[in-house]
């Protein structure tokens, strides 16, 4: 797991869960409120108002709310959320219990289900409405049974049954869209993947319930068998997070063995080490431009603020040299992306996927480059990123031989390099994003006077 997490998803998993979270307050509060007082002003009239097509058995109505509290507290972690098995009791609630007071008895258990953590502090006591929001999708299922005049399971009705869990997934999905665009302004598309893993697992448990419910049409408190299941969905819950945990620390101790090594390679040659840094945004906005995955996107990270940490084994003198490089000082110079890989490769793991970035962060798409000659898309495509990245930074700060270029003459430099010593995808969306966040509409006339050198980055 620590192979494809993403600092963000990393941050928000760190930051999901605290032992002892804040009080809603501001924006959230006012969010919550509004929805639960929406929700009970939906759900009091159905349950006052709406026919109650069987009778209410008060022992059993505890017995599945006391269930459903207990499905509340297994909590699988999904992205940077986490999803509950309650479907293997809401769905027989369905069918045991009057329609009309479904939604307010899901309330009460997922009420009683927070209770353990009001009552040790883990969960300071304004949060408990947050269930009441959660409860959204309990509305949905209830009103298609209504609406379809259902009494009970019947493999018949099997249509209806689908209708309703659509109208679970509908109401869900509108509540907690509606809840976080209100709250952080969170757009539905990327609330989308998350709720899709929500609804996964309702739908795999969603026929289980079901089952249970057949069953408990003769033997009511039958529906109490799905509890052993919730033991051993508990304990693969509980090694989930164990596993996440791990992959956290793990995450963590390459992120900061890279920021070391990129601290030691700054204290070496001050210039490399902020020039590297500063490498890294620009790097990381293209690999998000393309769209690559996190695994990916960590590599080209990782790849830009420790593609010249080989450098730390060639003399200062030759970096910094104001004139050109002798032959066997490029030699020398050459040999920092062998050394950075070897570097890399006695950390292990995932640093050794970022040593084969660093090595080829100065092959030519052409295969002019080094150390391996490489050509085309035989290049790894973050070196690829890393490499033009590392050429436009080199090309607009100043060094200690001349002075830094504008940003549109070294856009210009790039396009006349594209398929000869870059690659012509990655200076296609490193020039769109410059131009985007820069405003770089054309070259100044000043900078359009000196001629331009060839891009060669040490």
């Amino acid at each position: 797991m620590a192979d494809d997490m993403s600092p963000a998803v990393e941050d928000l998993l760190e930051g999901f869960d605290t032992s002892v979270p804040a009080p809603l307050g501001g924006r959230e509060l006012r969010v919550e409120l509004i929805a639960s007082l929406v929700f009970l002003a939906t759900t009091v009239p159905m349950a006052a108002l709406l026919p109650h097509q069987q009778g209410l058995s008060v022992g059993l109505a505890l017995a599945l709310v006391a269930a459903y509290a207990v499905m509340w507290r297994i909590r699988f972690a999904i992205g940077y959320g986490w999803t509950v098995p309650t479907e293997l009791v809401f769905v027989p609630m369905l069918f045991l219990l009057p329609l009309p007071l479904v939604p307010l008895l899901v309330v009460a258990g997922a009420s009683l289900g927070n209770l353990p953590d009001l009552l040790s502090r883990k969960m300071h006591p304004s949060r408990w409405i947050v269930a009441i929001g959660d409860s959204w999708h309990a509305v949905g299922p209830t009103l298609v049974l209504i609406a379809a005049g259902s009494h009970g399971p019947e493999w018949a009705q099997w249509p209806i049954y689908v209708l309703a869990l659509g109208g679970q997934f509908a109401f869900d999905f509108c509540a907690s869209t509606a809840r976080e665009w209100l709250w952080v302004r969170v757009s539905p598309n990327l609330q989308l993947p998350i709720l899709a893993w929500t609804f996964m697992v309702d739908l795999l448990l969603a026929p289980i319930g079901l089952l249970a419910a057949f069953v408990a049409t003769q033997y009511p408190y039958a529906v109490l068998l799905t509890l052993p299941l919730a033991g051993l969905l508990a304990i693969f819950a509980r090694e989930r997070q164990t596993r996440i945990d791990s992959a956290l620390e793990l995450s963590r101790a390459y992120r900061g063995t890279t920021l070391l090594l990129s601290d030691v390679l700054e204290a070496d040659d001050e210039y490399t080490g902020i020039h590297s840094r500063d490498v890294v945004s620009l790097a990381v906005a293209i690999a998000d431009e393309m769209g690559l995955d996190s695994a990916r996107r960590r590599n080209v990270e990782f790849g830009a603020l420790l593609h010249d940490v080989g450098k730390i084994a060639v003399p200062s003198e030759i970096i910094n040299k104001p004139g050109p490089l002798t032959d066997d000082e490029w030699v020398i110079i050459k040999a920092h992306t062998v050394e950075g890989q070897r570097m890399l490769d006695r950390v292990g793991g995932v640093l050794s996927e970022v040593g084969r970035v660093v090595r080829s962060s100065h092959e030519r798409w052409d295969g002019g480059g080094y150390p391996d000659g490489l050509v085309g898309e035989e290049i790894p495509l973050e070196s690829s990123i890393v490499s033009c990245s590392d050429a436009f930074n080199a090309m607009t700060t100043d060094r200690s031989y001349r002075r830094g270029r504008s940003p549109a003459v070294a856009l210009e430099e790039l396009r006349q390099h594209s398929g000869t010593q870059f690659r012509p995808d990655v200076v296609e969306v490193l020039s769109a994003i410059v131009r985007r966040d820069l405003g770089v509409h054309g070259t100044r006339a000043a900078d359009a006077e000196t001629p331009a050198e060839p891009v060669t980055v040490g």
